[in-house]
């Protein structure tokens, strides 16, 4: 599409505000050239190329809403962005603290290993839903309102799975214990939307980072924790913690105003709008959303093996997260790269990675050496993936990053469920190999996709 066609009023002010050396009449842009500069305005939403039907806002709509003045930009304050980090591992942490504890669960409730499988899937179902029904709000509502709206409902979806009695309890509380664990994503386009595009990679890899390393940190202790106490024990505590930082939030993080005036509706269907419009969304989303299927693969049936394997109980289980830390703390650094490099190219070298990780795994897992190489490859190839692949949709379409990550992380978590759903067949079928096979087949998808063997780019 060419840039001459568009009105002039309005974009040229947008375009300046990033590119003041450079004409927006000199610039004609394809699809490979947006992904060579992700930082470019989205040349798909002009007013003379989208119907006046459309519920995506026109540059003139996206100009008007962003005269409303933000209280502050506190993406500059490290020690903010930090606490935000924290609060995002730790809630999205809920999600995750039933893994290393299942088998010991599945005891307690007097079910099979294969019914209790089921509880990590229900809980990734139902963060979907919330990324799904509640993130686009991120683009609507006040967000330090919305965030801590979101934090108290959490406390209570936590308790119940603490006082679950039996499987079914167990299951309709975890589905809505992940439906409120999704308060990071709703921090983290917000931070993305009030960054320079320069400081983009560079701020998102840091708040990734701290994420990154709270998560790993309370996957690790839950094992610890429920062996010790049990498996109820962390819930409490988490509930505890998160109401700690409900409080803390509603102190320290300033007043930030929607983004969009759109009504609930049509900020639903402006989502629709955005996949079909978007092929770098779509391309990216399936991405992650394999890569991340093949992780839960591997790390919802790692219990089992450890048990069966090395006859190790939750606590050996959870001291695997730990190497998770190394790709937390390459995260920064990835956001940089991207910053300088296409985050596509560097992708190509995190899904090797992640092909690596499990290449070993079904190799070598038998052996301890082994085992921890491929799950330091799995981490890395993981977090490096997610971290780019979410640069590359921030930049598509301005004020519209709450629904950008709706997209990315409803196809993210769907992946996640299903990698979880396909662990444990894989696991009852063939054990180990079995969960190798099915996670290699889903990296390879994605590796098919993301090197243009099958595109998403329009004829």
């Amino acid at each position: 599409m060419n840039f001459r066609n568009f009105e002039r009023t309005g974009l040229e002010d947008l375009w300046s505000l990033h590119y003041p050396s450079r004409s927006l009449l000199d610039f004609n842009p394809n699809e490979e050239a947006l992904e060579y500069d992700h930082k470019l305005p989205n040349p798909n939403y002009s007013p003379d190329s989208m119907p006046q039907s459309h519920f995506v806002e026109s540059p003139e709509e996206i100009l008007s809403q962003s005269s409303e003045p933000i209280v502050e930009n506190f993406t500059t304050d490290h020690n903010l962005i930090l606490l935000l980090s924290i609060v995002s591992g730790l809630a999205i942490s809920n999600v995750y603290y039933n893994q290393p504890l299942l088998a010991q669960i599945g005891r307690n409730l007097q079910v099979s290993e294969h019914q209790i499988g089921i509880v990590p899937a229900i809980t990734q179902v139902g963060y979907s839903i919330g990324l799904l029904l509640l993130v686009p709000l991120g683009d609507r509502l006040e967000r330090r309102k919305l965030i801590v709206t979101v934090l108290s409902l959490l406390v209570f979806a936590i308790i119940a799975v603490a006082i679950s009695p039996n499987l079914t309890t167990l299951t309709i509380a975890s589905l809505a214990l992940g439906c409120l664990s999704i308060v990071a994503q709703l921090i983290i386009p917000m931070v993305a939307q009030m960054c320079s595009p320069l400081e983009r990679g560079k701020t998102l890899g840091i708040l990734m980072s701290g994420l990154s390393v709270s998560l790993v940190f309370t996957r690790t202790i839950s094992g610890f924790i429920g062996e010790t106490f049990g498996w109820r024990s962390i819930y409490w505590l988490s509930a505890g913690l998160i109401v700690t930082l409900a409080i803390t939030v509603r102190g320290k993080l300033p007043v930030v105003p929607p983004a969009s005036q759109l009504s609930y509706f049509k900020l639903m269907g402006s989502i629709l709008k955005l996949i079909r419009e978007q092929p770098i969304l779509r391309e990216a989303s399936l991405n992650i959303a394999l890569i991340f299927a093949s992780f839960n693969a591997f790390w919802s049936t790692m219990i089992f093996f450890l048990e069966s394997t090395y006859h190790y109980d939750g606590k050996v289980a959870g001291l695997f997260g730990l190497v998770g830390i190394v790709g937390a703390l390459v995260t920064p650094l990835i956001g940089r790269l991207a910053d300088q490099y296409t985050p596509r190219k560097i992708l190509s070298y995190s899904i090797s990675l992640a092909l690596t990780a499990f290449t070993i795994l079904a190799i070598a897992g038998t052996y301890l050496s082994g085992l921890i190489i491929g799950v330091l490859f799995l981490f890395l190839g993981m977090h490096s993936s997610f971290i780019l692949n979410q640069i590359r949709i921030y930049s598509l379409v301005p004020n519209a990053e709450s629904r950008l990550n709706t997209v990315y992380m409803v196809t993210n978590y769907t992946g996640g469920a299903i990698g979880s759903f396909l662990g444990a067949v894989g696991w009852s079928l063939w054990q180990w190999h079995g969960v190798c096979a099915v996670a290699i087949t889903l990296i390879g998808l994605a590796a098919i996709i993301h090197f243009k063997i099958f595109s998403f780019s329009k004829a």
